[in-house]
């Protein structure tokens, strides 16, 4: 494929992803009070798609490097489309919860060949920059999903803020079966053998530069996670925001992120890839540590939330290209596999944020602080020790 068409499938594979968590977050209390549900209960719409999301790479991706990207996506886009009108005509939030599920285990072999098909096509360095490149339409999507979640909350329905996604869903399916071309030019024929997956998992697990850009990728989506979790609760119950103005403040958040995705093509192209993690870990902890000194000196507008999170926002443009193609980069003949372990990692990690989220919320912005900080701090930590050490050094490889 050329690479314009490879960036624009790209967007398309990863950007199901803020679609399917950003595009219904405005509708999210609606739901709750529709339903007689808890915080605690919504959240779980999103913290239990995002799990089944990570363990159902496990399969996906030796399925991926057996049969090929292109059935895979195709079963996948169909299951998620099902799946989502599905979720919107449940009608009790466990039905929800269970149609979400079905959505994020549909999801995984979605991204997951997206990351995979950057391995299949481009070495570590130009394989960031298209990644950023299409982490770039990733944004732009998230920057319209949760406008168009606010406003078909608010006009329309929460439902109908589900559906969207089914047409989302639809319209991916038919694209990608007319425009996709296979990027795995041999399969690998032992790629489910039991034997096989396990050494494939032995061998991507031990490595250390997979785990320390999965580690990158991980804490860094946590980061995202609390904000994802949290922010619609907190800006409207907290801060008496509507939800069209709340999916207002989304598009900004998105259009911080995809000013990271520029940045960082800039800064690869200058300073290689650990320096360019290393810069955008002072951004993160920055923006991490403004917002708990503010909360600690007791500062308590909604810009003492917001624009710290919008720095964030931008250092999370940076290092998600960088961390995610850095962990598969190692392993051209199983990136099916080593992309599924990395968004494994990423997702259970989220999860068991969403978890610490649902068990600690007291109605306050605590929560969100505590987890925002804690996990911009774990960033600087990566990115300043361990991708020094372990990253790619070069950075014309």
């Amino acid at each position: 494929m050329p690479k314009i068409t490879v960036v624009l499938v790209l967007a398309l594979l990863m950007g199901i992803q803020p679609v399917t968590t950003d595009l219904y977050l405005p509708a999210l209390p609606a739901i709750a009070e529709g339903f007689g549900a808890s915080m605690a209960q919504a959240q779980y719409t999103l913290s239990s798609l995002l799990l089944a999301f990570g363990i159902s790479q496990l399969a996906w991706g030796p399925l991926s490097d057996r049969f090929g990207r292109k059935p895979i996506l195709l079963v996948g886009l169909t299951m998620y489309t099902l799946a989502a009108i599905g979720a919107a005509w449940a009608d009790s939030i466990e039905l929800l919860i269970t149609w979400r599920v079905w959505q994020g285990l549909s999801m995984g072999a979605v991204v997951m060949c997206g990351r995979a098909l950057v391995r299949d096509l481009y070495n570590p360095v130009e394989g960031a920059q298209v990644m950023s490149q299409g982490l770039t339409g990733l944004g732009v999507l998230a920057c319209f999903s949760p406008t168009l979640g606010g406003f078909l909350a608010e006009h329309i329905s929460a439902k109908a803020a589900l559906l969207a996604m089914a047409v989302f869903g639809a319209l991916s399916l038919a694209l990608i079966a007319i425009f996709f071309k296979e990027s795995v030019q041999q399969k690998n024929l032992r790629a489910l053998e039991p034997e096989s997956m396990l050494r494939n998992w032995w061998n991507i697990l031990k490595n250390p530069t997979f785990l320390t850009y999965s580690a990158l990728s991980s804490a860094s989506f946590a980061v995202l996670f609390v904000f994802l979790a949290m922010s619609s609760f907190v800006f409207i119950k907290i801060f008496g925001f509507s939800s069209a103005r709340y999916g207002l403040i989304m598009f900004g958040m998105s259009a911080n992120y995809i000013a990271g995705t520029f940045l960082c093509r800039w800064l690869l192209r200058r300073r290689g890839i650990t320096q360019t993690v290393a810069i955008a870990g002072g951004i993160s902890i920055f923006g991490g540590s403004l917002m708990g000194a503010l909360w600690l000196v007791g500062v308590t507008s909604f810009w003492a939330i917001l624009f710290p999170f919008y720095l964030i926002a931008l250092g999370h443009g940076i290092h998600q290209p960088c961390g995610q193609t850095g962990a598969i980069a190692p392993f051209g003949k199983a990136a099916g596999t080593a992309s599924a372990v990395n968004g494994f990692l990423m997702m259970v990690l989220a999860f068991t944020t969403g978890t610490w989220l649902s068990q600690h919320g007291d109605g306050s912005v605590k929560p969100m602080v505590i987890g925002v900080w804690f996990w911009t701090a774990c960033i600087a930590a990566v990115a300043w020790l361990a991708v020094q050490k372990y990253g790619y050094q070069d950075a014309k490889q």
